[in-house]
């Protein structure tokens, strides 16, 4: 194959530790009609990205079988019908997959300009977790100004988005987390802190809002944190479950729900059709990238990996050691 038409990129050899990460040469994507071909400069690694590794999240069909949900780079291809991004235009684009290589096809209605201010390293932290939050907090959620959110993971490249723009958009956020320092990083962003590990947030949320609870709960835990959860939310309060970190499977009491008029929902990114994630697209250019440009809400970035040293991004991700997101550099 010639030269000119591949590309190093991450595969997975087996499903398995870091260890079964390895960089190898790879035919360059082609994209479709619909779609753009990015010269990565950066990729950003999620929670997804591991589970795939583990053999636990498998691509959905037609899905590249490299990893990498989020990208940051020059357009170098167009499809046919596309006409935006235009050629040499930097952008940052969410994907189903095929991120963790030096170029990924990526569907036009999905990228979006790198905001003001911001590099390719930062741009590329922001779709997989803008994406997920705005979808989830704002749209499925419902989250208005002047209510009470409650934020798992605050310390996460998902808590850290979720608290700006939960606070952006005038709520009183609190925010659960693991460690003093991660319980400070959250307050610096705007949310009441909660240490799961010294503290029943159940009793501090009850305590902190004079027994009403909280209007809207974003949850990656799942596991026994589903009846906690119920059990501090306000009456009409909704949770929205985005992960299962502690297992997908719990036994609850059911009646929370009926005296409360509780609403219970959740969803995945991944495979949603491209045309909805299209409308999340829109609503993020129109309201969360005015925010970016003026630095009202800023990408937090822990620690960056050449894409060679993919395997210790992954330590790092599975270690819980970081706040924010981790991000492979790919090229300059």
């Amino acid at each position: 194959m010639p030269a000119a038409e591949t590309m190093w990129a991450v595969e997975i050899m087996e499903p398995g530790g870091p260890e079964v990460l390895r960089r190898v040469p790879r035919p360059r994507p082609v994209p479709g009609d619909d779609d753009v071909l990015i010269r990565v400069i950066a990729a950003g690694v999620n929670r997804p990205d591991v589970m795939q590794r583990e053999g636990r999240y498998p691509p959905p069909p037609g899905a590249p079988d490299i990893p990498g949900l989020e990208v940051a780079g020059e357009v170098v291809t167009q499809g046919a019908k596309v006409t935006r991004p235009r050629l040499g235009e930097r952008v940052c684009a969410l994907v189903t997959g095929g991120g963790y290589a030096e170029y990924c096809a990526a569907a036009a209605v999905l990228c979006l300009p790198i905001p003001q201010g911001l590099n390719p390293i930062q741009a590329a932290s922001l779709p997989e977790t803008l994406f997920t939050v705005w979808s989830n907090v704002f749209e499925r959620g419902r989250l208005r100004p002047g209510e009470r959110f409650l934020v798992h993971g605050g310390a996460s490249g998902i808590g850290v988005a979720a608290i700006q723009l939960a606070r952006a958009f005038d709520a009183t956020v609190y925010a659960t987390a693991g460690s003093a320092v991660k319980c400070r990083f959250c307050a610096e962003l705007g949310a009441a802190a909660i240490n799961y590990r010294e503290v029943d947030f159940v009793d501090e949320i009850r305590g902190r809002t004079g027994g009403q609870g909280v209007d809207l709960i974003l949850d990656i835990v799942g596991g026994d944190y589903l009846q906690r959860n119920l059990n501090c939310l306000a009456p009409d309060g909704r949770l929205v479950q985005i992960g299962v970190q502690q297992g997908p499977k719990t036994t609850i009491n059911l009646l929370p729900i009926l005296l409360k008029r509780l609403t219970l929902t959740g969803s995945t990114l991944r495979p949603r059709p491209v045309p909805e994630k299209a409308l999340i697209a829109d609503a993020l250019r129109a309201r969360v990238w005015p925010l970016l440009a003026s630095g009202r809400i800023k990408p937090v970035v822990d620690r960056t990996f050449p894409l060679a040293r993919v395997a210790d991004a992954h330590r790092l991700m599975e270690s819980g050691r970081h706040i924010g997101k981790i991000v492979l550099e790919v090229a300059a």
